[in-house]
């Protein structure tokens, strides 16, 4: 997913002009004009669970009673949460105390030093790790959560070394998403993670891929066995079963909406964007990743016309990062074209990141639900 440096300025393409006899609501902006500069700094403070997550809790996450590792991962890092306030994560004797649930019955040191949460789409994953983040006994500033991807943005912007020792003195890191999608990045989480345990964070991840399958279908896995295994080894391993609960007894996701409709939505909506898609596309080619999170700064519903379906599979990578981010922010998205579960081509789904898709398309999904109040 790597891209060029964004340019000092972006156009965008017009969509529509305003509607007349419009209520006198500012004209929307355009993400394509936004190129925003993300100071390091702010990468690191900004490592909190995302809005949508700030009140989540163990007590607001609600076991299906019909899959009993739900309520088990729950018990289980309830006592995760308990032991990282003892002096990065140690208990009584040095003995780590994050996985036992019972405070006599300790973890051995040399076993593994985090917590990986597998299971699939819209199961509480993120509910969870978001709980665990805040019911840690440890002061903001020693607790960081971020994705993957934002956990490689930041050290590409600090560098490593830097990274390490920005890490180092926390006790508690989350990570949402964990993916490998190419060697580099095997390699580099294997060893950033690798020093952190050495300094005693504790580590908490999700994923929809077992620690030992990690980068299979996306690369030589097999060549990269080691650093993999060496990541599978930090970490015990929580299955959470379920179905996906944003399709829990909802409708299907609406259908698109025509042009006109979108535009008079947008210029009607205050703090609203408005963008043709395939220039949306373009536009985030030339900014960074670990940008599209300020890039949504201030915006209250993302608006697009001419959705078509995905070019290539980069782009589609960063469509991917986008949709995270404004499924963070909680930001509908209300849209004309094709409808978004034709996004993606039969080929990506079925390839190697169709993880990551199928993901998107659940989130994009789901804001376009929460985007039909905007319509009239």
């Amino acid at each position: 997913m790597s891209s060029s440096q964004p340019s000092s300025s972006s156009a965008s393409s017009p969509i529509a002009a305003p509607p007349a006899g419009g209520d006198g609501a500012a004209a929307p902006t355009a993400l394509t004009s936004r190129a925003p500069h993300v100071p390091a700094e702010r990468l690191v403070a900004e490592m909190v669970p995302p809005p949508r997550f700030q009140g989540a809790r163990f007590d607001t996450y609600l076991p299906d009673p019909d899959r009993p590792s739900q309520a088990e991962a729950v018990e289980i890092l309830r006592g995760f949460a308990a032991g990282i306030g003892g002096g990065a994560g140690a208990g009584a004797g040095g003995k780590r105390r994050w996985f036992s649930r019972a405070p006599k019955k300790p973890a051995a040191p040399e076993g593994p030093r985090g917590v990986y949460l597998d299971g699939g789409y819209g199961v509480g994953k993120t509910h969870l790790l978001a709980s665990l983040w805040h019911a840690a006994p440890a002061e903001p500033a020693q607790k960081a959560f971020g994705t993957f991807v934002e956990l490689t943005n930041l050290v590409g912007a600090l560098g490593f070394q830097q990274t390490v020792r920005t890490l180092s003195g926390h006790r508690l890191l989350c990570i949402d998403e964990f993916e490998l999608d190419d060697p580099g990045d095997t390699v580099l989480v294997s060893t950033l993670l690798g020093k952190l345990v050495e300094a005693g964070v504790a580590l908490a991840a999700t994923s929809n891929t077992l620690p030992g399958k990690l980068g299979e279908g996306r690369f030589a896995a097999a060549d990269f066995l080691r650093e993999i295994q060496g990541l599978s080894a930090h970490f015990r391993a929580l299955r959470i079963d379920g179905e996906d609960y944003r399709h829990r007894g909802l409708p299907e996701a609406p259908a698109p909406f025509d042009d006109a409709t979108v535009a008079r939505a947008a210029h009607r909506t205050p703090g609203a964007s408005l963008d043709d898609f395939p220039s949306l596309l373009e536009h985030l080619s030339t900014v960074h990743p670990s940008r599209y999170g300020a890039m949504c700064d201030g915006i209250t519903a993302v608006c697009l016309t001419d959705v078509q379906a995905v070019p290539d599979q980069s782009t589609a990578l960063r469509l991917v990062v986008l949709a995270d981010r404004l499924y963070d922010r909680e930001v509908p998205l209300l849209a004309s074209g094709k409808p978004f579960d034709e996004l993606f081509s039969d080929e990506m789904l079925n390839g190697g990141y169709r993880k990551k898709y199928f993901r998107a398309i659940s989130r994009l999904t789901a804001l376009a639900r929460d985007a039909k109040s905007l319509v009239p």
